[in-house]
């Protein structure tokens, strides 16, 4: 980004006006100047210092890669992967990628994985059960803390 600002230079007399000493050249169109007023632009570079954002890693899905894999076999012309990648936006090292996996016989490895770690899958029955736990001992503390205002009195 370019900004052009004032300077001292400004304040300098305009080359055609009569203020100017009498041996004094004005070259201002070979040294690089405004050859409307004589005098040189003052230019002001500024940094831009808005980061962008990451880009995102694509994920493909299995029908995906099976449909391009299939894609790929089935050309028989030459030139015709490349232009089927070029069309897709993808480079050849995937479809190799994609090759090797598919002859591996993993279909579910086709699908991509999740990175990081797994979640627990917790049933009904046991969220219950981890609910009850913890009101029982909830229960137990106040009354073990309260004392024994809460039995029943024995006759």
């Amino acid at each position: 980004m370019v900004k052009l600002t004032k300077s001292a230079a400004d304040d300098r007399p305009l080359a055609e006006s009569p203020e100017r000493s009498p041996g004094s050249r004005s070259e201002s169109g070979r040294s690089g100047g405004d050859s409307a007023n004589g005098r040189a632009p003052t230019e002001v570079v500024v940094a831009e210092t808005e980061t962008l954002e990451r880009p995102k890693r694509r994920t493909f899905t299995a029908e995906y890669k099976l449909r391009i894999l299939q894609e790929a076999d089935a050309a028989n012309i030459p030139g015709a992967i490349g232009a089927l990648l070029r069309r897709e936006g993808l480079y050849s090292s995937l479809l190799t990628a994609w090759r090797q996996e598919r002859s591996a016989a993993a279909l579910a490895s086709l699908s991509s994985k999740r990175r990081g770690p797994q979640t627990r899958k917790i049933s009904a029955e046991a969220k219950r059960i981890q609910l009850l736990e913890r009101e029982n001992g909830v229960l137990r503390h106040r009354l073990e803390a309260g004392g024994d205002h809460h039995r029943v009195p024995k006759n």
